[in-house]
């Protein structure tokens, strides 16, 4: 029997965009439902598919569901960890495919300008392909909330 992965040898992946919005309008966009719902999911996300349900605390949790170009339901949730308004998100996140799959993802917001510098890191993949189809999903999802922000 193979030994566990330890959590340093699990992948991850980080992620960084600068946004033409000061952090409380780009904060918004990951926190407020009707927002999060505009910009959510990897390019080709049907457009109305995004449904997302945000209860915005420590411990409270959130659910997102959307449909993709070819039709396929997904729908991710999780527990907020850390909440600090403006500033930084952490929270689980698994798909309800595979909900023994649970990774970490944290958002911070720091001030560049009149701009924000956004870094998403998402940790503890179960595996590489998870790892590298999440950076395809991750991508694709920010360069659509870069477009809503500019």
């Amino acid at each position: 029997m193979p030994a566990p992965q330890s959590l340093a040898a699990k992948p991850s992946l980080t992620l960084k965009r600068r946004l033409n919005a000061r952090p409380e309008k780009a904060y918004a966009a990951w926190t407020q439902a009707a927002q999060l719902a505009r910009w959510f999911g990897p390019e080709g996300t049907q457009d109305g598919s995004i449904r997302a349900e945000l209860d915005v605390r420590t411990g409270g949790r959130f659910r997102v569901s959307f449909r993709t170009g070819d039709g396929e339901y997904h729908e991710v949730g999780g527990v907020y960890r850390e909440v600090v308004p403006n500033e930084r998100l952490a929270f689980t996140w698994a798909w309800h495919t595979t909900p023994e799959r649970e990774s970490v993802v944290t958002v911070t917001f720091k001030p560049d300008g009149e701009g924000t510098i956004l870094t998403l890191h998402h940790a503890q993949f179960f595996d590489q392909p998870a790892r590298d189809g999440h950076e395809r999903g991750w991508t694709g999802a920010l360069a659509k909330l870069a477009r809503l922000l500019a």
